[in-house]
């Protein structure tokens, strides 16, 4: 055991003023601390006094960072307490420019893993650094090619992976000791870095595919083979490699892509949601992507599983999607698709001879949509023209404008809800307020990955699952939707984040007895809700000796 101020400086030992007399004398920390020894509530409590003191968000995250790299226990006991508050501060939006300035601010490495393309043989030693004999059974890795909405970040994106991984602890319980941000540095395309002698990341463009595909090919196999439990999460990886990496791994780990397959559940789960306000079939229904990219093909091919699963031929629901990106509607014609929007291109013959589809507007006026989901990052692409047409054609229009953070949102949910005079079912890619019209209160949900994927990954952990299947991910995204309660007025479609906690044990659950019956645990389970409970970490503290 540590002792003096080796014990006072690990953020995972580290108890502050809350050490006992006892521990005091027993490991060298007599005279290091003030004489008065606290609870973790009273630090608690002190901790979020000096928290309220602080004039933005910003030096809000900042203060909650510099608690996180001094003593994770009171940070974590801290953010349960305060959950729905902290999320935006901790995460998105507030993380993008702690990314932008990272280099510049660079203080503590919170106990991150970086690794450069430039090195590949260091891989494996890098890895067993970073985790200094701990066992690790998650990790969060990014490139960082394709931050948020804010792009490439190189090295930048590692607080990524940190606050990730810090959502993970909050609202899942999985172990903070247990768990390892990594960066794979290949570079990055970003001027203003290569150009700026504070970057802290390899100042060339980045690498080439082959070399690329043999770099993150050696981190995968060396982190799997270091960490026989892991659950492999990528997150911010670039629209041409995103879908490639997942395809090329899923089928032999257990591994998950938040943009890919993340958001495309929470959304998923969001239309669920609200076809259960309205009581309408999903397939029934007409849906439009703005922005085709990463996140905007993971959803439509999320949703278009659910079409399928629910009994329509893989080919008949594609006749119900409609993509359109930077080019407008997409067609099978056009010679710069990428593979993900490829089997989504329309026929032109499938439409009158000149007809415009290169605005939204027209896209809309053509097609008459009853889902719209945007994933563009161009803000006010909803306009009021677009969502009046919209709802001109269905009773109740699903609007999910999803960009982040708010400067790039598609509409706010006060002008989509205004615009269609309160019809508009409507959940956002950032927290919103509640929206009052004609006397009835509109609850806006967030649809925020960190509903989904925290209990997701618990359940692939409880259960000892060698693979994730699409039958897991599906099982999650109806047991998020079904929280909805469809009785109140102006029910949002997603459940609030202020219940994280609570649904995210039963999303862990319904994943793990999915896993086990598809046979995928690689130990006997004998008790789900008792796997899962028991892996579920909590932040007191506990004997050193433990």
């Amino acid at each position: 055991m540590k002792h003096g101020f080796e014990l006072l400086n690990d953020p995972f030992l580290n108890k502050g003023t809350a050490f006992t007399t006892e521990e005091r004398e027993k490991y060298g920390l007599v005279g290091l601390l003030p004489p008065c020894v606290q609870t973790i509530d009273q630090q608690a409590d002190q901790a979020y006094e000096n928290y309220l003191t602080k004039a933005d968000n910003e030096a809000k995250r900042h203060y909650l960072m510099r608690l996180f790299s001094e003593n994770r226990t009171l940070f974590y006991n801290l953010f349960s307490k305060h959950l729905k508050e902290f999320m935006p501060v901790v995460y998105d939006p507030t993380i993008a420019p702690d990314i932008e300035y990272y280099s510049e601010r660079y203080v503590d490495s919170q106990y991150a893993c970086f690794l450069s393309a430039d090195h590949p043989e260091d891989v494996e030693t890098s890895l067993q650094n970073a985790a200094d004999g701990r066992d690790i059974d998650l990790i969060v890795v990014s490139d960082a090619e394709a931050i948020l909405g804010i792009g490439d970040w190189g090295t930048n994106g590692v607080e990524i992976s940190v606050g990730k991984l810090m959502v993970y602890t909050a609202a899942a319980g999985i172990d903070p000791r247990r768990v390892l941000p990594v960066i794979l540095d290949a570079g990055t395309n970003r001027q203003e870095l290569l150009d700026n002698d504070l970057y802290l990341g390899e100042h060339h463009r980045r690498i080439d595919d082959e070399k690329y595909y043999e770099f993150v090919d050696r981190f995968v196999a060396c982190a799997e083979r270091l960490f026989p439990n892991l659950y492999l999460h990528f997150e911010d990886f670039g629209r041409s490699h995103a879908t490639v990496l997942l395809d090329k791994y899923k089928d032999t780990y257990p591994v998950f892509n938040d943009d890919v397959e993340g958001t495309g559940i929470v959304t998923l789960a969001g239309i669920l949601g609200g076809l259960n306000i309205t009581g309408e079939k999903l397939t029934d229904q007409t849906y439009l992507c703005f922005g085709a990219g990463t996140a905007g093909c993971g959803i439509a091919n999320r949703v278009l599983q659910e079409f399928v699963d629910q009994g329509m031929s893989r080919e008949e629901a594609r006749g119900r999607f409609y993509l359109v990106d930077r080019q407008g509607l997409l067609f099978d014609d056009m010679d710069d698709l990428t593979p993900e929007q490829r089997p989504f291109a329309r026929k032109r013959s499938e439409f009158e001879e000149g007809t415009d589809f290169g605005s939204l507007l027209a896209v809309v006026r053509a097609i008459h949509p009853t889902i719209m989901v945007g994933t563009s990052t161009v803000h006010g692409a909803f306009t009021e023209d677009v969502i009046r047409e919209m709802a001109a054609h269905c009773t109740r229009p699903i609007i999910f404008p999803l960009s982040n953070p708010t400067k790039l949102a598609e509409a706010t949910a006060a002008n989509l809800l205004a615009w269609t005079d309160g019809r508009a079912l409507v959940a956002t890619g950032v927290p919103s307020d509640d929206v009052t019209i004609n006397g009835i209160t509109y609850r806006i949900g967030q649809a925020n990955n960190a509903l989904i994927y925290p209990g997701l990954g618990l359940g692939v952990l409880a259960s000892k699952a060698r693979l994730l299947t699409d039958q897991m991910i599906s099982l999650a995204a109806h047991s998020l939707g079904g929280i909805v309660d469809t009785t109140q007025p102006g029910a949002a479609v997603l459940p609030p984040v202020s219940r994280i906690t609570e649904f995210s044990e039963r999303i862990a659950t319904g994943v793990a007895q999915e896993a086990l019956r598809q046979g995928l645990n690689r130990e006997p389970v004998s008790d789900v809700q008792a796997a899962v409970r028991t892996l579920k970490w909590t932040p007191t503290y506990r004997t050193l000796d433990a």
